[in-house]
Parts: structure tokens; sequence; C-alpha cells
């Protein structure tokens, strides 16, 4: 694709976990690419609306819908996605998502369709393609692109761990709703003089325990990338709560934490992308704090409250600021860049980027592994939000 293209029509799609401000990119792409002369049809439920998509069956036609200026008008006052979303993976469909329609090979466990997808892409008339999502999701926007098909990836998730752009959609909201609740588990934490386990999502990444803990003022945090001994924790927990007038003390977990020697816990079947859910180590962590300490612990898993509701004002911001940016570049005729901020900058980087590393908290400047806290001392040169 070069600038000498005219994209008449583009195709977009929110895959992986919602988080707030996906209604508002959705909403602002349509806006802008409408103005531009270009028309966008949105793709339900991620890859998945475009793997279940059959040319010759009308009952799967409603997977792909026209998207206009009425449709969108009062989407970014709400959370969530209107497209809805998945975690399919055209790359490795598993036999049991498996349309029948494409099951060519019945004792394939996982297959490939990306044919299929491209055929469909092709019938569609869409010229340029625009995934809303995290790393799993924008992998197989970066598959396309090595196929040849023009894509524009804009990056979402609130464990703000995509690699190749300081910020993703969600993670000021999924922040701001932790320290919110953090601060509301105060009343009863202090009331009965316990200590208050806070479990927050965050797989390999423990910038949302890091961050949450760091503003609300949380005696300690446990994070994805440092194993914690628990017999240390508790020993520090418990200077917290001698040390607080009211006799208390709260600390965050990051769901992918694990113990010295133990394994992040996980249950269920592998997803597409070769996940398992997390979640339960912060019930087990209060349990063996309370045979420790002998102290009443309160556990609170916060779990989807992250993700729920209405965007803040930040999210609302990049959200919106990355879909006309987006269009921009489609409007140029340019395609496999995926829209970023970088120093607190607006730019563009290769979609390539996305696959090319990991982004995780840099433990050494920002957290006391001694300690199980945030560590923040020298701000100048670091981004906007720590990571």
């Amino acid at each position: 694709m070069t600038g000498k293209d005219k994209v008449k029509t583009i195709g977009i799609l929110t895959g992986g976990g919602d988080v707030p401000g996906l209604n508002p990119c959705l909403k602002a792409v349509v806006y802008r690419a409408v103005d531009e002369g270009m028309r966008v049809l949105g793709i339900r439920r991620g890859w998945a609306g475009l793997v279940e998509y059959h040319i010759e069956d009308e009952r799967t036609h409603d997977n792909v819908v026209f998207m206009d200026k009425g449709m969108v008008r009062t989407i970014d006052r709400s959370g969530g996605t209107i497209l809805h979303t998945s975690r399919t993976n055209p790359s490795a469909v598993k036999k049991s998502e498996m349309p029948a329609f494409l099951d060519a090979h019945p004792t394939a466990e996982k297959t490939d369709v990306t044919p299929h997808i491209l055929k469909n892409l092709e019938h569609l008339g869409i010229d340029l393609l625009i995934p809303i999502g995290g790393d799993d999701t924008l992998s197989y926007g970066v598959r396309l692109h090595d196929e040849g098909f023009p894509v524009i990836a804009i990056p979402k998730t609130m464990d703000n761990d995509v690699f190749g752009t300081d910020y993703c959609i969600g993670f000021s909201t999924a922040v701001t709703r932790s320290v919110n609740f953090i601060h509301a588990l105060r009343t009863s934490s202090g009331s009965h003089e316990r200590i208050a386990v806070i479990e927050l999502f965050g797989r390999n990444c423990g910038e949302t325990s890091l961050i949450s803990a760091y503003l609300a003022g949380v005696d300690r945090a446990i994070i994805s990338e440092v194993p914690f001994d628990p017999e240390k924790l508790a020993k520090l927990i418990m200077e917290d709560k001698k040390a607080n007038p009211s006799n208390y003390a709260m600390l965050t977990i990051s769901e992918g934490a694990k113990m010295v020697g133990g394994q992040v816990i996980e249950y269920g079947e592998k997803d597409a992308y070769g996940h398992r859910k997390l979640g339960g180590i912060g019930i087990v962590t209060g349990d063996v704090l309370k045979k420790l300490t002998g102290q009443g612990i309160i556990f609170q898993q916060l779990s989807y409250l992250m993700r729920g509701g209405a965007p803040d004002s930040l999210d609302l911001m990049v959200a919106i600021n990355f879909a006309n940016m987006a269009v921009n570049l489609a409007k140029k005729g340019v395609a496999g860049r995926m829209v970023a901020l970088s120093g607190g900058i607006y730019t563009d980087v290769p979609i390539s980027t996305v696959t090319s590393g990991q982004k995780r908290v840099d433990v050494r400047e920002l957290y006391d592994m001694d300690e199980y806290r945030p560590r923040v001392r020298l701000i100048v040169g670091k981004p906007m939000f720590l990571y």
C-alpha cells in the first residue's frame, strides 16, 4: 500500500478483554473516516467475526455491520465495545471453535485459517483493517501485515503491556478504578483492624499493581516480575499494621504473581493464544498471611471491576487521538503501523514492533525487591505513566 492508493473502506474490530475507551475510539474512527469520504465496516466479536463469516451463508453476514455517525453517536458515553470481542486466533483456531464449513481437517486440534480471512476481507471490499487490541490480538494483525494486507493497529490493554508504546487505551481507567476501590476498602480494613489483600489484573506485567499501590499509598505491592517470600511479606505487613494508628495494613498483588519457588496460579483450558485464566494468588496469599500472623484478612479480587464502566478523561483523550491518528495514516495510504505514545509524544511505529519484545516493569528503577513496594525516586526522564 502506498500513498497513491486511496482507502475507500476501513474495517475495524476489537479483540481480547474489553477496556474503557473502546467505544470512544470506534466513534472517533467512524466520524473522522466519514468526514474523509471513507466508509467503515465493523467486524463483530473480534477475529471470530471473520473466522465465522461465510460468503455463501447470509446467516453469518451480521458479523459485519455498516457503521455511520448515527449508529455511533452516543456510544462514547459508555464502556465496553458495541462490536463485542473474543480471543479467537485465526492462525490457530481450536477444533471446538472451528465453523463446520471450514473444518477441512477434522482431526487437527488447531488450524490456520488465514487464507479464509484474506478471502473474506477481499469479498467485503475492505482496503485497510484497524484492529484494536492487546499484544495477542495485534499479533495476528502483524500476521496479516506479513501476508501483504494493509493494517493499522491501535493498542489497548489495562495491563499497559503492549510493546512499542508507553500507553495503551484502558490503563488509566483501570488504575483510577483500583485506587478508588482501595481507598473504599480502607473503611472495612480499619474498622476490623485487618490486613487487606487486593488482587489486580496483570498477567506478566505488574504495572497495574505497582502504580495503583504507588498512587493509593498502599503499604506493599507484589508484582508479576518478582517472586515473593510469604514469611518475609508477613513480617513487613505486620510492621505496617503496628505503625498505623488505625491498626490495619494493605497490599496489592498482581494476578500473575507467584511465591518464591512456586508457580503462577492458572486454571481452565488454554485459549487460542496459549493462555490459561489467572486468579487466586490473592486469596492464597491471604490464607498464608493469616496463618503466619494470626490476623484477620480482607481479600478483594477487583478483577472485571477494573475494566467496567465508562472511561476516565485520559482514556477518552488517548482513544480519540489514537483513532484520528489511524485515520490520518489511512488517508495518506500508509499501513503496517501501530499508533503509539512515546515519551509523551504521539507517534506511530512499525506494527512488527508488537511482537519484537516484551514490556515489563523496570524493577531496578521502580521497585524495591527487599521491601516489596514501589520505589520511585528519579522522575525526570520517565514517561508520565511509569513503567
